[in-house]
């Protein structure tokens, strides 16, 4: 059986035990249920498609089925503890609005996403050709993912619109990247809050 993603260690290590998680397009529940078993978290999964929801209650998550493009109005400022954003942020319409409701429902927010700077899609950009690979496993006609971009791209969004980074964890295989992270992690892990 495969093991749990590379972020999702990240991810559990920058989260406190016994907080209130809510975690958008949780897929099949798997992280929500990933920190309930290794951190007694509690919270909520948000899914939209119809085939993960029946995944989710097997996983043992109260999962709400609904579109995160239409925000997260059904909660109350500052409801938890966390608010993860796990490889979905790439395909989000409204990015700045998604990224602003994860602050306002919650403390801190976490995201990850490939890295589109990776050195790989740089060569296969080059070479004329939209990259496909382990991150991005879709071709252009057929992807999710519509908003891809950098870890430059992504912090410069953040300073833009007053968000803080509290922490970057770049990953590639699942090791960290420390040195130039944009060029040689294909995979990046950031913990925010707000204001600058």
């Amino acid at each position: 059986m495969k093991g749990p993603r590379a972020d999702f260690a990240v991810i559990a290590g920058r989260i406190n035990r016994g907080a209130k998680v809510l975690d958008l397009g949780c897929g099949d529940g798997s992280l929500l249920r990933h920190l309930r078993e290794s951190l007694d978290v509690r919270g909520y999964g948000i899914e939209i498609d119809d085939a993960k929801i029946p995944a989710c209650v097997k996983n043992g998550i109260n999962v709400l089925q609904m579109d995160l493009e239409s925000g997260l109005s059904g909660f109350d400022p500052g409801s938890f503890d966390y608010v993860v954003l796990s490889l979905t942020l790439q395909a989000m319409k409204n990015s700045e609005r998604i990224l602003s409701e994860m602050l306002r429902v919650g403390r801190e927010g976490i995201v990850s996403f490939p890295n589109f700077g990776y050195w790989r899609n740089r060569i296969q950009l080059a070479m004329g050709r939209m990259p496909v690979n382990d991150d991005f496993p879709h071709h252009w006609y057929d992807t999710p993912n519509i908003h891809l971009c950098t870890m430059t791209d992504f912090e410069a969004f953040c300073a833009h619109h007053r968000i803080r980074i509290l922490e970057r964890i770049a990953l590639h295989e699942g090791r960290e990247v420390t040195a130039l992270p944009n060029l040689r992690s294909s995979l990046v892990v950031y913990r925010f809050g707000s204001g600058v």
